[in-house]
């Protein structure tokens, strides 16, 4: 079956594209939303312009849906592009990096089951521990490049996810409840290099922007 990718540039798209792809199914093309919206419900905007270099290390079409990012209307966008991409690539299906994010997940089932392709979320209800283990068992080079909960702050911009990261992160949920993987929005992530490139992408600079325990790291790739 061939499929699309509703894909964020982090982590948990990155690697659902991974998953499906090693399940065997034909990766067509990667769908991202650009959101005017910075504080958008459904979808990722840290770097998202970056998706497009992803894209090319990845040797994959890139469909690109804008929207203002008003809610619920922002979800009549996404459908249009999923819709133009069903058509452009044949697609059977989309896949998405949810995790447990019942808002998201069910939204994006409903536009699949309108449209009659199939909806694979690969990382549904996976402990995120676990998940955070696998992604660097498998060589998935991620960053974080924005924090928006107590008490991550600053400094935490720019940190790869490695097992130092996952043993504090556990440390801070069972302190303050932060969720590990960041599915309650506590934090962000960008995939530099993992399976899917064919090629490495390489940070050579970056702008940091915010205050307290809310920052975005914007990344200059080479």
């Amino acid at each position: 079956m061939k499929l699309g990718i509703l894909f964020s540039g982090g982590k948990d798209s990155m690697y659902a594209a991974w998953l499906a792809k090693r399940e065997g199914y034909e990766i067509e093309c990667l769908i991202s939303v650009f959101s005017d919206n910075e504080e958008s419900w459904m979808f990722h905007t840290p770097n998202i312009e970056l998706v497009k270099d992803q894209a090319r290390v990845m040797e994959l079409p890139l469909v690109i849906i804008k929207t203002k990012g008003k809610k619920e209307i922002e979800l009549k966008d996404l459908e249009k592009g999923i819709l133009m991409a069903v058509g452009k690539y044949g697609l059977g299906g989309i896949v998405t990096g949810a995790v447990s994010s019942v808002y998201q997940a069910s939204r994006v089932q409903k536009i699949c089951s309108k449209l009659n392709i199939e909806c694979f979320n690969p990382l549904w209800e996976k402990d995120q521990v676990e998940l955070l283990d696998e992604l660097i068992k498998n060589k998935f080079e991620v960053v974080v490049s924005g924090v928006f909960a107590y008490p991550l702050d600053e400094k935490w911009l720019g940190r790869e996810i490695n097992k130092e990261f996952v043993r504090e992160m556990v440390m801070l949920n069972e302190k303050y409840k932060v969720n590990v993987a960041g599915e309650g929005g506590e934090y962000e992530s960008f995939v530099v290099n993992c399976p899917l490139f064919e090629e490495e992408l390489e940070v050579i600079g970056f702008k940091d922007s915010g205050e307290g325990n809310s920052w975005g790291r914007e990344l200059e790739l080479k």
